[in-house]
């Protein structure tokens, strides 16, 4: 079971979440809170997993409040302002949830949260030639994939690393699904995008990759609600 506190200072919000949760059954309410001082208060008497966060709230926003927490539960996002979204993601929210929201956009949030019982995913890798050696690369460290002539650079981290082969090859290699084409010349994680913008996808508030207009309609459906 997970546990939660609903924060947001509209009555509405409160009765449509405690709503979806009693049909989701995996989860309980351990307490509403209409402010970021009420929530500190409840999450320093009450094991939380995880925050319903409202954003514009009275003396303290939810950003603001998360931001300064030393060890956050997960978070859902639930707010009207859809401006908000690369804030959210930067503070590694779970999810970001536009009002007003569906129950089966309530339930694909619910999806993504990660309970302690839990084991952790076997993360899959593959192996490459750099330097005349063969390095291991995991799936889930590559920021991206460029194609740069008869090159292509994973970006990763802290580094990039230069392989000679085509990016057809290489896509062939990936987990299918966890990454999509996004340009002739750009691969990206699927869970490393957090937000779409006409022709850019965002990887971070700075950190962003063209978006062709052949590959914009296969992208936007791995993101449909």
């Amino acid at each position: 079971m997970i546990h939660c506190l609903i924060v947001d200072d509209e009555p509405i919000a409160h009765e449509i979440l405690e709503e979806y949760v009693m049909r989701c059954g995996r989860i309980a309410i351990l307490g509403h809170c209409r402010n970021a001082m009420e929530a500190i208060a409840m999450l320093e008497t009450y094991s939380v997993d995880l925050l319903f966060l409202d954003i514009q709230m009275p003396l303290v926003s939810g950003l603001t409040f998360l931001k300064n927490l030393e060890h956050p539960p997960q978070v859902i996002f639930t707010t009207a302002y859809q401006e908000y979204a690369l804030d959210g993601f930067e503070l590694n929210a779970v999810d970001y949830l536009l009002k007003p929201y569906s129950y089966e956009r309530f339930l694909k949030a619910i999806s993504k949260i990660k309970t302690t019982k839990e084991s952790g995913p076997v993360r899959s890798y593959f192996f490459i030639d750099n330097n005349r050696s063969t390095e291991k690369i995991y799936h889930d460290d590559i920021r991206y994939i460029e194609a740069v002539g008869d090159y292509m650079k994973i970006y990763l981290e802290d580094r990039y690393i230069l392989q000679r082969c085509t990016l057809k090859a290489l896509e062939e290699q990936l987990p299918a699904g966890d990454f999509v084409r996004v340009h002739k010349s750009y691969i990206v994680p699927v869970k490393k995008i957090i937000a779409i913008k006409k022709d850019t996808v965002y990887l971070s508030k700075t950190q962003t990759v063209p978006v062709s207009q052949s590959y914009r309609e296969q992208l936007l459906r791995k993101f449909k609600v």
